[in-house]
C-alpha cells in the first residue's frame, strides 16, 4: 500500500476514490510546524538556524501519519503545488524522519492543479522530489516575517497608530 498525503480531508476523500485499492490517503490539515513566538526562534548569527515547534493540534495527525507510513510501501507527498504546499510536505517529511517513521520507503512528490481523476492520475505517473528552491523561498519568507516581527514591530507599534497587525507592520517595514 502507498500512503498519499494531502492538505485537506475533503481532498483526501476525493483522491482516495480516484486512486482506489493500494492507496491510503491522509490529510495533514495544513501546516504542522511553526516558529515559536519567542525570541531566539531564528538565529541570524547561526546561519539563520530555525527552531521549529509542532503545532499541538497537529500532533495527533502527525502520529497517525507516522503510524501509517511505517506500514506503507511508499510515501507520496501531494500537498498543494505552491510554496506553502511544498513547505508542508517538507515539514511533514522532517517530522517523519525525526520520529524515525521512514525506514526504507521511497518518498515522492506529486502536484496537480485540479482535483479530477485525470489530473491526479497524471500527477501520480510523474513524481518528482521536493523542490528545495520553493522550500528555501518559504524558509526565507518565514525567517524575514519572524525577524521583522520581533525587531521592527515594537518600534512601529509606538510610531504608527494602527500598525498592530503583522501584515500592516510588514508592508510598512518593506517601504522603509
Amino acid at each position: 500500500m502507498d500512503l498519499v498525503l494531502v492538505e485537506s480531508p475533503a481532498k483526501a476523500k476525493t483522491i482516495n476514490k480516484y486512486l482506489g485499492k493500494g492507496y491510503e490517503v491522509l490529510a495533514s490539515f495544513g501546516h504542522v510546524r511553526d516558529l515559536p513566538p519567542k525570541s531566539g526562534s531564528v538565529e541570524p548569527d547561526a546561519n539563520f538556524h530555525m527552531l521549529w515547534e509542532i503545532d499541538p493540534k497537529a500532533q495527533k495527525r502527525l502520529n497517525d501519519i507516522a503510524r501509517a507510513v511505517k506500514e506503507a510501501d511508499k510515501l507520496i507527498l501531494a500537498t498543494d503545488p505552491d510554496r506553502e504546499g511544498e513547505a508542508i510536505s517538507w515539514h511533514v517529511l522532517q517530522v517523519l524522519k525525526d520520529k524515525k517513521a521512514l525506514t526504507t520507503q521511497p518518498v515522492e512528490r506529486v502536484v496537480f492543479n485540479a482535483i479530477t481523476k485525470q489530473a491526479v492520475t497524471d500527477a501520480m505517473a510523474h513524481p518528482r522530489k521536493i523542490d528545495q528552491a520553493l522550500v528555501d523561498a518559504y524558509l526565507a519568507r518565514r525567517a524575514l516575517d519572524y525577524l521583522v516581527g520581533f525587531t521592527l514591530s515594537p518600534v512601529l507599534w509606538r510610531k504608527l497608530p494602527g500598525a498592530r497587525s503583522a501584515g500592516r507592520v510588514q508592508s510598512v517595514a518593506l517601504r522603509l
